[in-house]
């Protein structure tokens, strides 16, 4: 009985030191910490709730932010995701460095590639000029329904046109079917492994011009180590990166900026 009791509380205590040590290593490494929120808690509050981390977002915003408000959508959105739910929203932090770019750039024609829920859409499209606008795509239906109503309620629904499908098929269609000249800003926070290639079809679409400026999110974490090697190495391009912190987290992360030179 002894030996029984003994045997249970070695395993509650290897148990325990196993969860301290997941907990830590979510805390400081940035792959442990995605498995974590976007597979294992997201799908299992999911499950319970019957409703999907997205929807329950867009439903938080339409209770506590203020209609027609970005910057309240945005506040509201970044609380939620801070507080209760982690979502791979650009965040407040490098949200940051996407305006001072945006500022910089001040574009006319602007494109993001990923929507998702809608949070760098808004953050962009308030900053936009008279008349200039932003067309921003997304792959999943799904996210792409939640994005709209967000969009919408931030007010910003007359400076952005949301494309739902493959940037592969929207990208070559954008100067006939969109009467996109070029693009003055374009912001990459898509998959990861299609930021190289969307970039190198954007370039033989004639879609740049000279000083048209790319910035791309989540270098580090997920990371993009092949859009990195074909940015820097491009002599078409003149790079900078910016070191922050990936959404809601400590971990490490960064934006790469690059200016098309001709």
């Amino acid at each position: 009985m002894l030996e029984s009791s003994a045997v249970l509380l070695f395993i509650v205590f290897v148990l325990l030191f196993i969860l301290l040590l997941f907990v830590v290593l979510i805390r400081k490494n940035g792959t442990a910490a995605l498995i974590w929120n976007e597979i294992i808690r997201e799908k299992i509050t999911n499950f319970i709730m019957n409703q999907s981390k997205e929807q329950r977002i867009l439903n938080f915003v339409l209770q506590n932010a203020v209609r027609g408000d970005p910057c309240s959508v945005l506040d509201t959105i970044d609380m939620y995701c801070s507080q209760k739910e982690w979502a791979m929203n650009v965040g407040n932090e490098k949200g940051l460095i996407l305006d001072k770019t945006v500022e910089e750039a001040n574009p006319s024609v602007a494109l993001e590639l990923g929507t998702y829920c809608g949070y760098s859409a808004i953050r962009i499209a308030r900053l936009l000029k008279a008349g200039a606008h932003l067309l921003t795509v997304e792959f999943n239906p799904e996210f792409a329904a939640i994005a709209k109503q967000m969009i919408e309620f931030a007010g910003v629904q007359d400076k952005v046109k949301l494309l739902e499908g493959p940037s592969e098929e929207i990208i070559p269609q954008l100067k006939k079917k969109y009467e996109v000249d070029t693009l003055d800003f374009v912001f990459l926070d898509h998959w990861k492994d299609r930021y190289t290639p969307d970039t190198i079809l954007i370039q033989e679409c004639n879609l740049l011009r000279k000083g048209s400026v790319l910035l791309a999110d989540n270098v580090i974490v997920p990371g993009a180590p092949e859009f990195l090697n074909y940015i820097r190495n491009n002599p078409h391009f003149q790079c900078t990166n910016y070191p922050s912190r990936l959404e809601y987290m400590k971990v490490e992360d960064a934006m790469e900026k690059a200016v098309f030179l001709g």
